[in-house]
């Protein structure tokens, strides 16, 4: 079974700088790490391999930095990897991102299953993996929970819904987006970094797709903007009550009622 796990590198960090101008994340000098949701879909991966054999690829999207999560996802077991990095991409939405991922996707091959982690802790919108879907034509399912049959032409997924939990099957070649309660995801092996510290990142740029319409992709692709973005303040201001329950409760309804909660 060829498989391809999307993957991304964040912040490793909750202090991160916003460009005023763009809204974006100033990611230069910020320690990173792999998505954590995206461990899941790693082990995923590679316990489907170890039932029916086949390779596993990982694609990432980002600055050159980006390909140390690659390097990472080699030391979890993973057979190749490519790093789609251009400056023309830079400050994608969410839906050029999955056009961006989707062209590089169609420039690697052909692929039986693509897995995504549910979603990412910079954006957390949980919607590149379905729209990548979408882009290449083939079918998905979101929040799957558990893989309970690999079929010879279709999988068989338990996907997790508000009030249920819901079986279905579907057809290779598709995208599934995995939830962290799938499998506990293994550790990096030291060994196999050695194995693999010569091995290949694949690049993928621009001028590697079939389509070249500069209007798809980065900001000029994105047709969510940012009006404004910026921390949150901190509210430290504090006071400190004495007295009975009666006097106390007095005095929280009179708070209450001037903060306009009561």
């Amino acid at each position: 079974m060829n498989i391809l796990v999307c993957i991304k590198q964040v912040p490793g960090t909750t202090k991160v700088e916003v460009d005023e101008k763009t809204g974006v994340l100033k990611r230069d000098g910020v320690d990173s790490k792999m998505n954590p949701y995206d461990l899941y879909a790693i082990e995923t991966a590679l316990r489907i391999r170890d039932k029916v054999g086949g390779k596993i690829s990982v694609v990432t999207m980002g600055p050159p930095q980006a390909a140390e999560v690659i390097r990472e996802a080699y030391m979890m077991g993973v057979d190749e990897g490519a790093l789609v990095s251009d400056r023309k991409f830079a400050g994608a939405d969410v839906l050029a991102t999955s056009y961006t991922i989707s062209q590089a996707v169609r420039k690697m091959g052909e692929f039986d299953v693509i897995l995504c982690g549910k979603q990412t802790t910079d954006g957390d919108t949980a919607q590149v993996g379905p729209e990548m879907a979408e882009y290449l034509g083939i079918p998905h399912i979101a929040n799957v929970l558990k893989i309970v049959e690999l079929k010879e032409n279709s999988v068989l997924v338990e996907m997790d819904m508000p009030n249920t939990i819901e079986l279905s099957e579907i057809k290779y070649p598709c995208l599934l987006t995995v939830e962290k309660d799938i499998f506990q995801p293994r550790l990096p092996s030291y060994k196999r970094k050695l194995e693999t510290k010569n091995r290949e990142v694949k690049m993928i740029s621009f001028n590697d797709f079939e389509d070249k319409d500069e209007k798809k992709y980065g900001l000029n692709g994105s047709p969510t903007q940012v009006e404004r973005i910026f921390p949150p303040q901190a509210n430290n201001d504090r006071e400190m009550w004495k007295g009975s329950s009666d006097e106390l409760t007095g005095k929280m309804h009179k708070k209450l009622s001037e903060l306009k909660f009561a």
